[in-house]
């Protein structure tokens, strides 16, 4: 067999050099060689990357389309972003800021699982010790699930090929390393090819595989982005360090829904499901506050409750301030026009802060109706009813345009008490849910009027 060779890659060019070189020769980029492997022995002309066998084609017709199966995490919360439980043979990228839990789900998850399959936990960060008294101290079952503190990828599969585990976290990515390279483990070569051979073994064994990754400052996951493309789900921890809630998100899920959001509490025996998020983000003051308004957000398969707050005040300053928190920062300037054109009401000498309170990120439109709401109260000094729910896109020309899945955004309302929901015309039903009185608004106007009635 013919012995690897090394070379170095431009990744702005492509070209390869035999020697690391802090600028490329042909484009003049500098610092994008990337140590890579080259197989010695060259394909037949006319036949790379052929595997001795003609390629299976069928129509998909013929495709057998039998539902993946799946086994459960023991965890509700995981199962739902996941998309229903684990795949076998999947490999799931998990990331998240220092401190936030992704040790501890991973830990609790796989104590879990070790009661009826086997499980292996290899970490690169920690000491054998350091796991166990974590688990001690979470009060979790320990009994049953094997711990190896390992670097070397070589050395990681060869041991789980004689265990044979159902289930493997790898803490994490950036410690590991492989032999085949020269580059210090973290790099983007050791990152990308330890990756490449753990998701080689997940495909061929079985088993399924938890990563944890490091992420940057700008809270995106760290190393070569083809990671991402690599594994089969990507999630993402979210919330404060210091914050009770966390929030778990799939941004990206080959076996289900992306955007499915999945919510924990910190406790000091680990991470606990929130089963009704929205009782959770709806703790409220006692009375009506100016700047509150309580709106409905669609997260993944589910409707949440989720208040939105704003604080509007005069500016001192030539460039009145725009700053939000869970919110498109862009997206708020926008509506503050529409909402002078439209509505009749400038903003233009006010500092406008917005405020998603829990934590939570809103990425869809509907907030729209339920931010302009907040910041009219703010800005009059008038309360809204504590028993009043908004939500709705708001066009440029002042139309409200319908949302998806308003039926359920309603149902979910009514099942926490509230009394008036003001929606577009487009989503109120032929039948409003019991104790629930629906305010159809299609214009901007008509949703103005009808917040202080």
């Amino acid at each position: 067999m013919a012995k690897a060779k090394r070379m170095y890659g431009c990744t702005e060019c492509g070209s390869t050099f035999p020697k690391w070189a802090g600028q490329c020769g042909d484009c003049g980029a500098w610092n994008t060689l990337v140590e890579t492997i080259i197989d010695g022995a060259a394909p037949p002309s006319g036949r790379a990357g052929w595997a001795g066998e003609k390629a299976n084609i069928k129509t998909l017709a013929e495709v057998s389309v039998e539902e993946v199966p799946r086994f459960s995490t023991a965890s509700g919360e995981l199962d739902r972003v996941l998309g229903g439980g684990l795949v076998d043979g999947s490999v799931v990228l998990i990331g998240g800021d220092p401190g936030i839990g992704k040790s501890t789900i991973l830990l609790q998850t796989l104590c879990n699982i070790a009661r009826q399959f086997p499980a292996l936990y290899v970490t690169g960060e920690e000491s054998q010790q350091q796991v166990a008294m974590r688990a001690r101290r979470l009060d979790l079952p320990q009994d049953q699930l094997k711990v190896m503190t390992e670097t070397c990828i070589e050395s990681i599969i060869a041991t789980a090929r004689l265990e044979k585990p159902k289930v493997m976290v790898i803490d994490s990515i950036q410690t590991i390393f492989t032999e085949q390279l020269q580059s210090a483990p973290g790099g983007v070569a050791q990152v990308r090819e330890s990756a490449a051979l753990l998701v080689r073994y997940a495909k061929q064994s079985g088993t399924a595989i938890f990563l944890v990754g490091h992420v940057t400052k700008e809270g995106a996951l760290a190393g070569p982005r083809v990671l991402e493309h690599m594994v089969d789900t990507v999630l993402y921890f979210e919330g404060e360090s210091d914050g009770r809630l966390r929030l778990l998100r799939a941004v990206k899920n080959r076996f289900g829904a992306i955007n499915e959001l999945g919510v924990f509490g910190m406790t000091d025996k680990g991470l606990k499901e929130v089963t009704n998020p929205s009782a959770i983000f709806l703790t409220r003051a006692q009375e009506a506050v100016p700047g509150s308004v309580v709106m409905a957000t669609w997260e993944g398969t589910r409707p949440m409750l989720v208040e939105v707050q704003a604080l509007v005040d005069t500016s001192h300053m030539a460039n009145p301030r725009r700053v939000t928190l869970g919110l498109d920062q862009n997206r708020l300037a926008m509506l503050l026009a529409v909402l002078h054109r439209h509505g009749g009401i400038p903003t233009y000498d006010q500092d406008v802060f917005i405020n998603v309170v829990g934590g939570v990120k809103v990425l869809e439109t509907a907030s729209d109706l339920a931010l302009m709401a907040a910041v009219i109260s703010s800005l009059r000094n008038r309360p809204l009813d504590t028993d009043l729910l908004v939500f709705g896109e708001v066009g440029l020309s002042g139309e409200i345009r319908p949302v998806p899945s308003g039926q359920e955004r309603l149902k979910e309302a009514a099942k926490h008490g509230f009394k008036r929901a003001i929606v577009p015309k487009g989503n109120a039903p032929k039948e409003a849910p019991a104790g629930l009185q629906i305010i159809a608004v299609t214009r901007l106007e008509q949703a103005l009027d009808a917040l202080f009635e």
